[in-house]
């Protein structure tokens, strides 16, 4: 294991990032705020890598219709800080879009605005990121028998580097969910990808297209192909009668507010199955309304008009995938009858959701000291901080991963702000005074001097 030599201590950062989402850009401004308050030797150093070239947050799916499903309220700052520069209002007026917003009526922006608001206060903070570089290993750093330090080794285009942190902070956000046994491909599709994949098609002329899945992004998928390819044929697959809607009322929205996150976490463990149970119509697998309703209308539509373009292939499921250079042959089976109904398309797509990244993944033999519950997950504080064992004394974060622990809002942008704030608040509370004779970054006390 490495240790800490004396007279030869690297330069160590007070946190580094995992990853540079909207989580950790919202962690990286609320440091900003932080540091730009007090005195240089009460600054937080912190250094973010990013493996991505540039900011981005699901481009493939920036369907240019698209609206979020959060209130713009719940940016990157404003349950923490509403007097914040950092904020959504602040970038409507430096785009000069202020009064018509306000004149627009409405709560839920384009989501391809909201990606550029993300990649606005992105570049507010750029300098304490690095893009291009993946975090490929962490290895402990021991003092005195236990871990002081972790050591987090970093590769790109110039190679291999190591960098000292105190603490870790991981966003490194969800993995595209495929079907057991279906590989992505040409014609096989996530629908994470569809707005950088389905250009290639400009050119062509495609005749139908299958869409498998039941929640936002599968409804958003089947609208979108219908509009953008007037010629083509559009099956949805789902194993329901129709599209649920959301319940996005009221009272049923406060599982997204800050006290829930309280309230769940100290809840008992069936409680939590439960709430999960009675709430995940808010988000999982559910369409807004709306979107429900102009689907249906245009399927109606069609059917007066004889010249049906748009199918709901219902209470069914796809049991069998090829792909071919020229077409996808897909196999359609009735959970009622068990008939099986095969259909050529140029491609499927899957809008069959995401599973969290590994929160411990990363980490290698810090890992180990991680401290599990009885199901085997990674057990997690009210802080987001992992438990450990009494022998590492480093903070390791979470900002995803935690929906077991904190509830729905783990993957969420709903509670984003109020999180990394009270990340911030356990680091300040924890300490972060350099021991005697160690070096440590601070530059114009806001981030390191790693690029």
């Amino acid at each position: 294991m490495a240790q800490a030599r004396p007279g030869d201590a690297p330069l160590i950062h007070d946190l580094i990032g995992i990853g540079f989402g909207p989580s950790n850009v919202a962690m990286a401004i609320a440091l900003s705020e932080h540091n730009a308050g007090v005195g240089r030797e009460e600054a937080v150093t912190a250094h973010f890598f990013e493996q991505q070239p540039r900011f981005g947050w699901h481009r493939g799916m920036l369907i240019d219709d698209a609206t979020m499903q959060v209130s713009f309220l719940k940016d990157l700052v404003t349950l923490r800080n509403p007097a914040s520069e950092y904020s959504f209002l602040c970038y409507l007026q430096s785009r000069g879009r202020l009064i018509d917003f306000i004149n627009h009526k409405n709560l839920f922006p384009l989501r391809v605005e909201f990606h550029d608001y993300f990649e606005w206060a992105a570049g507010k903070v750029d300098d304490m990121v690095s893009y291009g570089h993946e975090v490929v290993g962490v290895m402990p750093v021991l003092r005195d028998g236990a871990v002081e330090y972790l050591d987090v080794t970093v590769r790109s285009g110039e190679g291999l580097a190591v960098h000292r942190a105190r603490n870790l902070v991981i966003g490194t956000g969800l993995r595209p969910l495929m079907p057991e046994g279906v590989e992505r491909g040409d014609r096989v599709w996530h629908n994470s990808e569809l707005m950088v994949k389905v250009d290639e098609l400009e050119s062509t002329s495609p005749s139908r297209f299958i869409v498998v899945g039941a929640g936002q992004s599968a409804a958003e998928n089947v609208a979108y192909l219908h509009r953008r390819f007037p010629r083509a044929e559009v099956c949805a697959v789902f194993s329901r009668y129709g599209y649920s809607p959301a319940d996005d009322s009221s009272f049923a929205n406060r599982i997204f507010d800050p006290g829930a996150v309280d309230e769940f976490f100290t809840a008992p463990e069936n409680v939590k199955r439960r709430l999960m149970d009675y709430h995940g119509n808010t988000n999982y697998s559910v369409v807004d309304i709306d979107l429900i309703d102009d689907l249906y209308r245009q399927m109606y539509q069609e059917k007066v008009l004889g010249a049906e373009r748009l199918r709901f292939l219902n209470v069914s499921r796809l049991v069998d995938v090829k792909e071919t250079p020229d077409k996808v042959r897909a196999t359609v089976s009735s959970l009622v009858t068990g008939e099986e109904t095969p259909l050529d398309a140029d491609v499927v797509v899957f809008a069959t959701g995401y599973s969290p990244a590994d929160p411990v993944g990363v980490l290698g033999e810090v890992a180990d000291r991680c401290l599990r519950d009885e199901d085997g997950r990674v057990r997690v504080e009210r802080d987001y901080r992992i438990a450990t064992g009494t022998d590492l004394r480093c903070g390791i974060y979470l900002q995803g991963g935690t929906e077991h622990t904190h509830g729905i809002t783990s993957s969420l942008l709903s509670n984003t702000a109020i999180r990394v704030g009270e990340i911030l608040d356990s680091l300040l509370g924890r300490g972060l005074a350099p021991a005697s004779g160690e070096a440590r970054t601070v530059a114009d006390g806001t981030g390191s001097t790693a690029r």
